[in-house]
């Protein structure tokens, strides 16, 4: 007997899926929108301080300190004898920095000298022929006359003989005697007066060069001690001092060199004096002005050393502008690039000596702009002198004492004027 043969059933039928929607993931939206409102809340923080704080301040960090880089270069020339500084060496002002030859300075003092005392004795010469021409003044006089009374002698003469002529007492020889006596007393009459007319001329020619003056204040006296003052000044310069008080930095002279006026030989840098130069994009100066506060930071001491600065003046153009090959925009292909002006940042002194810079180093500086009520470029000149040096200077009381010497070794007896 057949077993029944089994029907699928519906209940085997596999029934058909249907579509779900994807479940929420309420960790990820919680994240998301934590993450959507960090960053809102970062952008209105970021805008806030911007506005608030960013926007009172100018930063840069392309700013270096700079100084004042004192050549030191002879004032004559010379043969290098001594050198009393080296790199790195803190001088003052005035010591000697190096030493030159002054033998030929010396030579050049004492010729001078000899050429002053020469002049005070042709001056003596000038003033005494005053008395000899006078007297040839008067020696002439007595020449005319003694021409006069030598015409009337002729002249009686020679009436004498024309009146005893109509008788034969005298001879017609006789009478032309003494008609050319009478010529020649005339003659010697005219030559003495020429005489007296070209010793006054003489006379007058010397006082010329005396009149209203004494010796030691004659002209050539006068150019032959400028002369003595200047071969002084020279053997003075042979010694070069420090103008100022400084370090000592590229040394090149070296001993036995022969230097020319002018050559450079060192240079001294004064590190109490340097400044910041910050250079700020043009954009960043429209709200820069003199005198407003400045803070900086040295790379080489970190944030731990802060120093305060002033801003002391904008510099009139551009870094490219005042170049040594300055850009030409108006030809062939041209990219705009953004430019930086120099501003110029004064340092605090005292920390300045606490903590002390070098030439080009780095900087950062940060300007607070608040301030806007002082002047972008300054409008008036400076009220006294940037700088000044005082050892160069020499004394002009040695030169002058050395020259009153020389006048009064060469006076003899005459009195020499007070100056």
């Amino acid at each position: 007997m057949n077993a029944p043969q089994s029907t699928p059933s519906a209940a085997a039928t596999p029934a058909p899926v249907a579509a779900t929607a994807p479940a929420g993931n309420p960790k990820r939206k919680k994240s998301l929108t934590a993450l959507a409102s960090v960053v809102v809340v970062a952008g209105l923080g970021w805008a806030a301080y911007e506005y608030l704080v960013a926007s009172h301040y100018e930063t840069t960090d392309n700013a270096y300190v700079q100084g004042n880089v004192i050549q030191i270069t002879p004032q004559i020339g010379g043969t290098v004898m001594a050198i009393m500084a080296d790199d790195t060496d803190f001088v003052k002002a005035g010591q000697p920095l190096v030493q030159l030859d002054p033998a030929d300075a010396k030579v050049a003092l004492d010729q001078a000298e000899a050429a002053l005392a020469q002049a005070v004795r042709q001056a003596r010469t000038l003033y005494a022929n005053n008395g000899t021409l006078q007297a040839q003044v008067t020696l002439r006089g007595s020449d005319v006359a003694k021409a006069q009374s030598d015409i009337a002698r002729a002249s009686d003469d020679l009436a004498r003989r024309q009146s005893l002529t109509g008788n034969g007492a005298v001879s017609k020889e006789e009478l032309g005697h003494a008609e050319t006596q009478l010529a020649n007393a005339k003659s010697a009459l005219a030559a003495a007066q020429a005489g007296v007319v070209a010793a006054r001329e003489q006379l007058s020619s010397n006082q010329a060069l005396t009149d209203g003056t004494s010796i030691d204040q004659h002209p050539s006296v006068l150019v032959a001690a400028a002369k003595v003052r200047e071969a002084f000044l020279t053997t003075q310069r042979a010694a070069l001092p420090a103008p100022v008080d400084g370090y000592v930095a590229k040394r090149t002279v070296q001993l036995g060199q022969r230097v020319a006026a002018g050559t450079p030989m060192m240079s001294i840098i004064p590190l109490k004096n340097v400044w910041v130069d910050a250079n700020f994009k043009e954009v960043q100066l429209r709200n820069i002005r003199i005198g407003q506060p400045v803070k900086l930071v040295a790379d080489l001491y970190g944030k731990k050393v802060e120093y305060k600065g002033t801003v002391a003046g904008l510099g009139v153009g551009t870094g490219a502008a005042f170049s040594l090959l300055p850009a030409q925009n108006a030809t062939g292909n041209w990219i705009k690039v953004v430019q930086r002006v120099p501003v110029r940042i004064a340092l605090d002194p005292q920390q300045l000596a606490a903590n002390p810079l070098r030439v080009g180093l780095s900087m950062d500086a940060e300007v607070d702009v608040r301030q806007k009520d002082g002047k972008t470029l300054a409008d008036a000149p400076r009220p006294t002198a940037l700088a000044e040096v005082h050892a160069y200077g020499v004394s002009s009381d040695a030169a002058d004492k050395d020259v009153r010497r020389v006048i009064a070794a060469n006076m003899g007896r005459a009195a020499v004027a007070p100056r």
